[in-house]
């Protein structure tokens, strides 16, 4: 028996109970420590209608926001360190368009920092897919827009313009730039979590991008990044040995920005995600589909949970925020 072997059997007893309660449909839970050992079981469905599937542990998920901390976060950091753009500098230096009709424009002064700590204005929700399919359009209506002056919240706008960067800079879309070893912008429907019965798609969403301004974007820096619990591990692997990304990048991921937020993640606060028994020097994030991902380098270990939630439908209490909180507490040896 492996050394995480007794832990994982305790903290994978919340997620079975979710799915015999009906509370979510299925899931996947994977852990990693330091050394590379790691453990990862299913159970449950993947897809519950119109035909049901069974969850498994090399099934792909829609990882919603965690393509913030997987894919656009590292991406921008190592142009930090390449001298390409610097974080305390207007995101005009790369699009110098954005809000270009008024130069005195509040967007025109936020930062590349404020965003990845979600400094910044913007509004935590906006419908953009509602204001048409076509994505050069609304990628214009989102830089040309004025937006209404708030108090900073969480805002996917900070990253859909972070993704914008990195677009002009690569000369490529998001779809087109390469999303890193073992994640893709899609997959097989028949290898994915199904999602949800999405109302302005007419269908059951499996392997296309749930997030509903992202598709309409067709890519975004927000969301639509797909992969499984290896890759996710993997990825998180990276992070705790320092084979995934620089010293610097792993230490500005840490670096606190406010009482929640680092550079892109977040950090332990009273009642975040992870649960209450983890190190200070954890970070984590979730998405809207009923994934996570939290990195715990003061123990050396990191995790993912991997949920269908919202399938078929989001408008239902799944419990999600409990769950999380209560795997991460039995991980930590609660």
């Amino acid at each position: 028996m492996t050394k995480l072997a007794p832990l994982f059997d305790r903290a994978f007893q919340p997620l079975e109970a979710a799915v015999t309660e009906g509370r979510i449909p299925g899931g996947v839970l994977g852990i990693v420590d330091r050394n590379g050992e790691r453990i990862v079981r299913a159970v449950g469905s993947a897809q519950l209608i119109p035909n049901m599937r069974p969850m498994h542990a090399e099934i792909w998920f829609d990882l919603a926001s965690l393509t913030k901390v997987i894919f656009t976060t590292p991406r921008i950091l190592a142009l930090t360190e390449q001298g390409i753009i610097d974080l305390d500098v207007p995101l005009v230096s790369v699009l110098p368009d954005l809000r270009q009709y008024d130069p005195e424009a509040w967007e025109r002064k936020v930062t590349f920092r404020q965003c990845l700590g979600h400094q910044t204005p913007f509004p935590a929700v906006e419908p953009i897919y509602t204001y048409g399919r076509d994505p050069e359009l609304l990628r214009a209506f989102i830089l040309q827009r004025e937006w209404l002056k708030r108090e900073p919240v969480y805002s996917d706008i900070n990253f859909m313009l972070l993704g914008f960067a990195l677009e002009r800079l690569s000369g490529k879309t998001i779809r087109d730039i390469d999303p890193g070893p073992g994640f893709a912008w899609s997959a097989e429907p028949e290898l994915a979590a199904a999602t949800e019965d999405c109302t302005w798609r007419h269908r059951v969403l499996s392997g296309e991008v749930h997030d509903d301004n992202c598709s309409a974007l067709q890519g975004a820096g927000h969301a639509g990044l797909f992969g499984t619990a290896a890759s996710i591990l993997d990825f998180a692997g990276g992070l705790l040995d320092g084979s995934g990304a620089s010293e610097r990048s792993i230490a500005l991921m840490r670096a606190r920005l406010s009482a929640t937020r680092t550079h892109g993640w977040e950090h332990p606060y009273e009642g975040w995600s992870g649960g209450a028994l983890c190190g200070p020097g954890t970070i984590g994030h979730t998405g809207f589909t009923g994934t996570g991902l939290w990195v715990d380098f003061d123990k050396g270990k990191a995790w993912t949970l991997l949920t269908n939630r919202i399938h078929p439908t989001r408008h239902f209490d799944s419990g999600i925020a409990l769950l999380r909180q209560a795997v991460g507490d039995l991980v930590n040896g609660a």
